[in-house]
């Protein structure tokens, strides 16, 4: 279990730190080709997902890395899980149902990171 959670974790870690540092530092100018919604969202609240995305990242690697309030992954977890459906929600809402099968895997995958982290 404990490798399954490093693999799930990774890919979450991976990806959210990627996602969550373009949302951090590029320009709405930048990040509208890939994201749509960044125009109907004012950018301080753009800056801010990033950052929880940066949080949510960490929060899944560094607690049981380093041992210290482990049980601080599966928060993060389950943060990262809201987050999606709210993302979902966005999405469903501007019409875009092409656009949540990344959403609804994301939800999977942080749904398992937060079953692994409390079986170990």
């Amino acid at each position: 279990m404990e490798i399954a959670y490093w693999i799930v974790a990774g890919l979450l870690g991976v990806f959210y730190l990627y996602a969550g540092g373009k949302k951090a530092v590029q320009s709405k100018e930048r990040l509208a080709p890939m994201m749509g919604w960044v125009d109907t969202v004012p950018m301080g609240l753009v800056r801010a997902i990033g950052a929880v995305e940066i949080l949510g990242a960490a929060g899944l690697v560094l607690p049981p890395l380093t041992g210290i309030a482990p049980g601080l992954a599966m928060a993060a977890a389950i943060g990262l899980l809201v987050l999606q459906v709210l993302a979902t929600a966005l999405h469903l809402s501007r019409s875009e149902v092409k656009e949540t099968g990344l959403n609804v895997a994301l939800i999977v995958l942080a749904a398992v990171a937060a079953w692994l982290a409390t079986t170990w």
